[in-house]
């Protein structure tokens, strides 16, 4: 059993042979715009590819549901009984990212994936204020009153991640326990975005995504391209096909931090629901030292997980240890 532990401490495991795959992007940008690209469009070979029936089994046994929200409907699927787990999807991606985990916990536990707002079966808005953190974690807010009202588990990745960082410091009534997956606090990533150059430079495919060249050059094959498993990306490609990369890119063009970088000057609300940051070390996007502060936002206990042998994508390079990390965590906190 891959092991955790508390506060600042680290645990490892061996480190495996996993080559970086480039995508083609920088067949349509050539020069500076395709070095700002390169962090964005590198996809770790290391995930645990599924077995066709079983995702297909696991489609077959979700159930589907719509809640109305803050101009717009949200989509969420669902399944088992008990304590509730909402899992939150990151860019670019959806609800179906969460489906080992899901099933792994779905045995003693009601387990629920939404589609954020902008991608696959959720309302798509394209206006930048669509997505001001109000409007998303009133998305999460009504996911949850949908399912019978709060407190939950609440996991989330990259911009999932974001949101739910969000939830869990402006609506702690909601969130009994909180799961991050690659992303730092918001505000300890503004921390490394100013301080960290390496941070800074691994960051640069941001200024391409909020660009108005990003629209039309950024291509349904490449927001698929981290995707390795092929049964998995045939689900992928259709829920981006079914998604709006305008609405999508909003995410980095309003809730990003903006250049030139600085720490925010507002003090973090704290967290007070024992959090869980499990973390792929070779992301190429947000880095292993964005987490150093962690325990400075949270008035409660924080546990630490990072491999070195996963990557952005760490629900998909490492699913069953992800799994057995979550129960475990679920059950000691």
């Amino acid at each position: 059993m891959h092991p955790s532990y508390p506060l600042n401490a680290l645990s490892f495991t061996g480190i495996r042979n996993g080559k970086s795959q480039r995508t083609f992007f920088t067949r349509l940008i050539s020069g500076t715009a395709a070095k700002t690209l390169l962090a964005a469009t590198t996809g770790l070979m290391m995930g645990v590819q599924a077995q066709a029936g079983d995702l297909a089994e696991f489609e077959e046994s979700v159930s589907h549901h719509t809640v109305a929200t803050s101009g717009a409907e949200i989509h969420y699927a669902q399944k088992g009984s008990g304590e509730t787990v909402l899992f939150i999807h990151g860019f670019p991606d959806h609800w179906l990212t969460w489906w080992h985990q899901m099933e792994g916990l779905s045995s003693d536990h009601r387990v629920a994936a939404m589609d954020m707002r902008g991608f696959n079966l959720s309302d798509q808005p394209t206006a930048p204020e669509a997505y001001e953190i109000t409007k998303l974690i009133a998305d999460v807010d009504a996911v949850i009153q949908d399912l019978g009202g709060g407190p939950v588990t609440l996991v989330g990745h990259d911009w999932g991640g974001f949101v739910a960082w969000n939830v869990a410091m402006q609506r702690p009534d909601l969130v009994t326990r909180l799961a991050i997956v690659n992303i730092p606090h918001p505000w300890a990533l503004a921390q490394a975005l100013s301080s960290d150059p390496a941070q800074a430079e691994a960051s640069q495919y941001v200024d391409f995504f909020r660009s108005p060249a990003a629209v039309k050059a950024i291509t349904r094959e490449q927001v698929s391209a981290w995707v390795t498993d092929p049964d998995f990306a045939i689900r992928h490609d259709q829920a981006m096909e079914r998604s709006n990369l305008d609405a999508m890119l909003n995410y980095y063009r309003v809730l990003y931090p903006q250049r030139p970088y600085s720490p925010y000057e507002t003090p973090a609300l704290k967290i007070t629901a024992p959090t869980l940051v499990a973390f792929g070390m070779q992301d190429p996007y947000l880095l292993v030292s964005g987490l150093n502060s962690t325990w400075d936002y949270v008035d409660a206990p924080v546990t630490l997980s990072v491999w070195p042998d996963a990557g952005h994508f760490a629900q998909h390079d490492q699913p069953e240890r992800l799994t057995r990390v979550l129960r475990d965590w679920i059950a000691a906190n």
